[in-house]
């Protein structure tokens, strides 16, 4: 059995990386946008070689082996087995959420959200002209839940339309219960509310904790998934998602929306790579799982010693991490702006994610750990700076 190294350092400068080439000034450690350090699975790099080697790249269709590779991966892998006729493929779960939200909605209607969540979350409803309503996470310790009371009164009393679930969380790392599940489940059944799940990160999660597809619990509630091997081979670039609904009406509806958004054309190393990934891939992700996972626990394990004013958050599933900053008594984007001048680390400010998230720092942690300890020992050494700017 092969063992990855994870530990090479992979010069990412000057490839028009949006995550390393985005500063002019070299020396900023880049720990924000989600995107991993990591060399993708060898089964995805042999299998775009052979396809590069061809030398004609022209408009691709997409073969059954796509369909089986999602439908047999989902069913191996988490219990979840559906029909090929369930799936639509197009170019990101961004473009897939906003089709949805489109097929689902008029302008003027209402979606739930909860906050802090995925920024791309507000757009895409923006975009399609509805408008945000916010479930709020409640913060319990160094982990949240949900407020299912708040989100059951503001379902009924705001004619809320859509719910965008982000399963697991980004940025507040838990992998929802099956419980906490079918509880919001049930809530949008009573109100004839469709779910849109956003299961992008459904295999960064972390023992003992496991991922339950929101569609998986059966009929509590007319739903779409939204899935992508992007995240976790480390391949967002080669832009390619999977819309699932068992609604054949609502599918023909989603359909139309691609087409009305002009996503509804994949290039094929997206294809390529997702049918390696899943039919080759699984190795790779249970080392790289444990990678990060070991990551994790060298960063809690850091601020527990060196930074015990910044609480991080309970790292369910994700390689994203929710770091409390408030005790400095500045806005995030003040500090996003003062580490990247001073420590030249470059955080996400919390505010990305909603005013929920003021205080808050998100570290992308999907790196070698030698970067990682850099950028914490960066972010340590720069505190007393910080502090006088407060």
């Amino acid at each position: 059995m092969p063992t990855y190294n994870f530990d090479e350092i992979i010069e990412r400068h000057g490839t028009n990386s949006y995550k390393w080439d985005s500063t002019p000034n070299p020396d900023v450690l880049p720990l924000w946008v989600a995107d991993m350090d990591f060399r993708t699975a060898p089964a995805i790099t042999d299998a775009l070689q052979q396809r590069v080697a061809h030398g004609i790249f022209g408009y691709t269709r997409v073969p059954d082996e796509y369909y089986d590779a999602v439908t047999d991966w989902f069913a191996r892998r988490h219990g979840w087995r559906f029909p090929q006729e369930w799936i639509l493929y197009t170019s990101g779960v961004v473009p897939a959420i906003s089709a949805t939200i489109k097929a689902l909605t008029m302008p003027g209607d209402r979606v739930m959200v909860q906050t802090p969540v995925y920024n791309c979350f507000f757009s895409s409803i923006r975009n399609n002209g509805c408008v945000m309503v916010s479930n709020p996470l409640v913060r319990e310790g160094n982990t949240y839940r949900i407020d299912f009371d708040d989100m059951e009164r503001k379902i009924s009393n705001q004619n809320v339309r859509v719910f965008l679930l982000c399963n697991p969380h980004n940025p507040a790392g838990r992998v929802w219960s099956r419980d906490e599940l079918r509880q919001m489940g049930e809530i949008c059944q009573r109100h004839g509310v469709t779910v849109i799940s956003d299961e992008i990160h459904c295999e960064l999660v972390y023992e003992p904790h496991s991922y339950t597809p929101f569609a998986s619990l059966g009929s509590t509630s007319r739903w779409v998934t939204c899935v992508s091997p992007s995240k976790a081979f480390n391949i967002a670039g080669l832009q390619i998602a999977s819309i699932i609904t068992d609604d054949d009406n609502l599918r023909e509806r989603i359909d139309r929306a691609i087409n009305i958004n002009e996503v509804c054309d994949v290039n094929p190393f997206g294809v390529i790579a997702t049918i390696a990934a899943y039919n080759e891939g699984e190795e790779w992700l249970t080392q790289l799982l444990r990678y990060l996972r070991a990551n994790y626990e060298y960063m809690r394990d850091f601020c527990s010693k060196h930074l015990p004013q910044f609480p991080i958050m309970e790292l369910e599933g994700t390689y994203l991490v929710w770091m409390d900053c408030s005790a400095l008594g500045m806005s995030s984007e003040k500090l996003e702006e003062l580490l990247i001048d001073h420590a030249h680390l470059w955080l996400n400010a919390g505010t990305m994610y909603g005013p929920e998230g003021e205080g808050y720092m998100r570290w992308n942690i999907a790196c070698p750990r030698q970067v990682l300890a850099e950028a914490l020992h960066r972010f340590h050494t720069a505190l007393p700076h910080l502090t006088t700017k407060a």
